[in-house]
C-alpha cells in the first residue's frame, strides 16, 4: 500500500480529515473512508458505484477499455486456450494447474456430480410449473443439510471440499430443475463425459434414449459457462460475500447469490434478448423497432446491446460470436425466423452510426441467448445456466474472504424519516 493521502474538508470542522489512499496493482486508486465512522460521518453512495467493499486478487474489469482479467489472464485467451474446469481451478487457486493438477481437479469434480437420492424427494414437493430458479435456490441451500459435518469455515480443507461439491453438483441440480418441469425422469451424470457434455446429456437424454452431444455443442456450452465464471463485485457476488461475512455455510451463501442473480436486472439479460426477438416477430418489423429504440421517449429498448460495465465493447462478445456461428451452422438454424431477426439486428448495431456512436454493440447476453435457444434450452432455464457458470466465481470470492481477516458487512444509511416523537395518548 502507498502512503498517498486525501483530505476531506467538512464545513464546521476546524481541520480537514486525513484519509489514506491505496493503490491496487491496476485500476483506480481507492480512498479509505473506514475511519469516518469515528468522526461521526458516513459516506453516501447509492448502488455502491464508487465504493470498494473489499480487496480481491481474483478478477479485474476495466469497462472503458473492454478488459476482463481472471487472475491476470485475459478472458479472450482463457476462452481460446483453456476450458471451464481449468478456469475454475484458476479462480479458486490463483494459478493455472499443471497437467497433473488439472487431471486431479477434473477427477474430483467428476466424482462429486451425483447428489444424494433424498434430494430427489425435494423436487416432488415443487409444483410442476415452478420456476427453475425457485427450485435451484431451494435445493442448493438444502445441500448444507447433507454436509453438516464439513461446514467449519475456518478449516481450509472444508472450504475446498465445499467448493468442489457445489461446482460439481450445480449442473446436476440444474438439469433436475429442467426435467422436473417437463415431467421426465432425472438422468444420472456420467463419469466418462466432460463437464459440459455431461450437462447436455442430463438435460436431453431419457432412460429410453441417450442424446448425442456433438463436440460443437459441448464446446459452446463449456464456453458459455467459462464466460460467465466470474465478473468481479457484481450484485450476486457481493450478496455471496455479504452473506458469507456472517459466518453462514457456503451452500446458504451460494443460494443467496442465486436469489440475487434471479433478478431481471442482473441475470435475466439473455432471457430478455429472446423475449425481444419474439416481440419483434418478423424481419419486416425490424425498422420500426429500431426507430423506437432511437426514440428516447419510447420505453422500448433493444436488449443484448451495450453493457452497464463495458462502455466500449464486451470482450466476451467477441469470443462467443464465433461460437454462435458454429452452432447455428451445425444445427441448420440459419433459416429460423428468430435467428434471421437476430442477425439483422446485429448487422444494424455494427453498422448504424447511432449505435456505433453510443457503443451499443452486441454483448455476451445477445449471443448466449441465441446459442441456448438453438440448442433447445427454454428461456426459463437461461438464468439457471448463468448460475451454474457463475458458481466458481461465487465460491472463489467466498473462500478468498474467509482466508483473510474480515468484518461482517454492515452498510449505513442516510436516515430521512421522523425524528423521535411520542406515542399519542
Amino acid at each position: 500500500m502507498s502512503e498517498k493521502k486525501a483530505q476531506l474538508i467538512v464545513d464546521g470542522r476546524d481541520s480537514p480529515i486525513e484519509l489514506p489512499v491505496y493503490e491496487g496493482s491496476t485500476g483506480p486508486d481507492v480512498v479509505d473512508v473506514s475511519s469516518l465512522v469515528g468522526e461521526g460521518i458516513f459516506t453516501y453512495d447509492p448502488g455502491f458505484m464508487s465504493t470498494a467493499s473489499c480487496d480481491s486478487d481474483i478478477t479485474y474489469i476495466d469497462g472503458d477499455a473492454g478488459i476482463l482479467l481472471h487472475r491476470g489472464y485475459p478472458i479472450e485467451q482463457l476462452a481460446e486456450k483453456s476450458d471451464f474446469l481449468e478456469t475454475c481451478f484458476l479462480l479458486l487457486n490463483g494459478e493455472l494447474p499443471t497437467a497433473d493438477e488439472k487431471a486431479a481437479f477434473e477427477n474430483q469434480i467428476r466424482y462429486h456430480t451425483m447428489v444424494d437420492e433424498q434430494i430427489h424427494q425435494f423436487f416432488k414437493g415443487f409444483p410442476r410449473g415452478a420456476h427453475p430458479m425457485a427450485m435451484l435456490c431451494g435445493v442448493v441451500g438444502a445441500l448444507s443439510a447433507f454436509y453438516h459435518d464439513t461446514l467449519d469455515n475456518d478449516n481450509p480443507e472444508h472450504r475446498m471440499a465445499a467448493a468442489i461439491r457445489v461446482i460439481a453438483k450445480m449442473p446436476t441440480l440444474a438439469s433436475m430443475c429442467f426435467k422436473h418441469g417437463i415431467g421426465q425422469p432425472f438422468m444420472y451424470p456420467q463419469n466418462s463425459m466432460s463437464f459440459a457434455e455431461n450437462f447436455l446429456h442430463m438435460m436431453f437424454s431419457t432412460p429410453c434414449e441417450s442424446a448425442s452431444v456433438s463436440p460443437t455443442l459441448s464446446k459452446a456450452m463449456d464456453t458459455i459457462f467459462l464466460l460467465h465464471a466470474d465478473h468481479e463485485q457484481n450484485a450476486s457476488t457481493s450478496t455471496v460475500r455479504l452473506a458469507g461475512s456472517t459466518g453462514t455455510n457456503p451452500y446458504a451463501c451460494i443460494a443467496s447469490g442465486i436469489a440475487a442473480l434471479w433478478g431481471p436486472a442482473h441475470g435475466g439479460a439473455n432471457e430478455a434478448v429472446l423475449e425481444m426477438l419474439y416481440e419483434i416477430g418478423d424481419e419486416s418489423h425490424i425498422e420500426d423497432y429500431i426507430r423506437r429504440a432511437k426514440d428516447k421517449d419510447d420505453p422500448f429498448r433493444l436488449m443484448g446491446f451495450g453493457h452497464r460495465v463495458y462502455k466500449n465493447y464486451d470482450p466476451r462478445a467477441a469470443v462467443i460470436r464465433g461460437i454462435c456461428d458454429e452452432v447455428l451452422d451445425e444445427l441448420g438454424s440459419e433459416d429460423d425466423p428468430l435467428f434471421r431477426i437476430a442477425r439483422k439486428l446485429e448487422k444494424i448495431a455494427l453498422e448504424d452510426e447511432y449505435f456505433i456512436k453510443r457503443k451499443l454493440f452486441p454483448n455476451v447476453d445477445f449471443y448466449s441467448g441465441i446459442i441456448l435457444k438453438a440448442i433447445g434450452i427454454p428461456t426459463s432455464m437461461f438464468t439457471v445456466i448463468f448460475a451454474t457458470g457463475r458458481t466458481p466465481g461465487w465460491i472463489a470470492h467466498w473462500n478468498e474472504m474467509l482466508s483473510h481477516p474480515y468484518k461482517i458487512g454492515r452498510p449505513r444509511q442516510l436516515y430521512k424519516g421522523h425524528t423521535k416523537r411520542d406515542y399519542p395518548t
